[in-house]
Parts: C-alpha cells; sequence; structure tokens
C-alpha cells in the first residue's frame, strides 16, 4: 500500500511561511519573521533565478529553514512512542532523514512563491513555548489560517510544529509513521523515506 507522506493542497503552505509578512508584533513572531526577509531575498535575487544555480538556491533557502526548524523536535513528535526505543545512532540518522523528506517534498512549491502576502495575527507565550497566528492570502483571495508552535532554546525561538486550516504536520505524520512501523517495522518506515527523498532527489537533479 502507498502511503502519502501529507496532502499537497495543506502543505502548499508548509515552507511559505517564508514569505512576506506585516503587522509582526512580540519575539517569536519577529524572530520567524527574520528568517522569513531573509529567505524572501533568495527567492527574488535575480541571479539565484538562473537554472544552473537551483541546487545553490536550495541550499540556500534550506540553510534559512535550518536556523529556524526544530528539525529533532520535531522528529521526536512524529515519531512519539517510537523515538524513545531508538539508538543514539537511529536518532541521529532519522532526525535529518525527516528534514530531508519535507525539504524535497515540498522545496518546488517555495521554489514557486508568486507573492502570496503572509499577515501575523499576533503571539502568545507561556513560558518557553508559544504560538504564532499567520493568515496566508493566495492569489484567488483565499485566506488560510496557519499556526505555529514554538518554543524557546537559548534566546532564539524554533518552530516544532505548523497546522494549517487546523491541520497539524506532526500530528499527520505521526499518525502515517505509526501505521507503517505498527504494520511492518521501524526499519521497513526509514526505507521508505529514504525511496522518497531519493525520488525526489532524482528528479531535481532532472
Amino acid at each position: 500500500m502507498n502511503h502519502v507522506f501529507y496532502s499537497h493542497s495543506i502543505l502548499t503552505v508548509v515552507l511559505i511561511w517564508a514569505l512576506a509578512g506585516t503587522s509582526v508584533a512580540g519575539e517569536p513572531s519577529d524572530q520567524i519573521k527574520q528568517t522569513t526577509d531573509k529567505i524572501i531575498s533568495i527567492l527574488v535575487d535575480p541571479d539565484l533565478k538562473d537554472p544552473s544555480r537551483s541546487e545553490e538556491r536550495s541550499k540556500l533557502v534550506r540553510k534559512a529553514a535550518d536556523e529556524r526548524f526544530d528539525w529533532q523536535e520535531m522528529a521526536r513528535r512524529a515519531l512519539a512512542r517510537h523515538w524513545k526505543p531508538r539508538t543514539d545512532e537511529e536518532r541521529r540518522e532519522f532526525v535529518p532523514l525527516f528534514a530531508d523528506l519535507l525539504e524535497r517534498t515540498y522545496m518546488k512549491k517555495i521554489q514557486n512563491y508568486s507573492g502570496e502576502a503572509v499577515d501575523y495575527l499576533g503571539d502568545r507565550v507561556e513560558g518557553k513555548y508559544g504560538i504564532v497566528k499567520v493568515k496566508v492570502s493566495t492569489a484567488k483571495n483565499l485566506e488560510i489560517p496557519v499556526l505555529y508552535r514554538v518554543r524557546e532554546k537559548g534566546g532564539v525561538w524554533l518552530i516544532y510544529d505548523v497546522s494549517i486550516e487546523g491541520v497539524s504536520l506532526v500530528n499527520n505524520y505521526r499518525t502515517q509513521f505509526n501505521s507503517i512501523i505498527l504494520k511492518s517495522s521501524y526499519e521497513e518506515l526509514v526505507q521508505k523515506l529514504k525511496k522518497k527523498v531519493s525520488k525526489k532527489r532524482d528528479l531535481g537533479a532532472g
């Protein structure tokens, strides 16, 4: 049975948090906007739009995303109860694989950024955790609510989950990963992810 690792119609927006924002208030929103501005500058740079520099462009976007997404926390939450039994070596393998999955699956969507507007509607902080509310307005006048869950580490606010129209990215992956592990094994899940990432990489190279 083929497993679809998240709905394209929903996750079109997952990496589009790296767009334009207004009405930013609060430290978490401000830090996300800093990363946003960095990615925007990469996306609109005319020199980087040259097809011969597409790999360089992708690497720059990924580097900026790495600064704001807490991949390990996302991977841990996505594996849920299957995270604890993993060895340190398995975790070191899984976290970048999970990050690569998101990048390879959705990088083309963010590369095709065409001026969608993103409004930051405010944030709420409770201790070291917080949420940032965002509204994405598409060219077709659709308004999509996005909620970023963040946590503070050393003065930096990192994203550990994204909910789009009420659907949590982490919860969705958790359900799919759990299903594969229970029906087969953790090793089978890793192989599926490797194949998916490799396929996306080969397509990108073409």
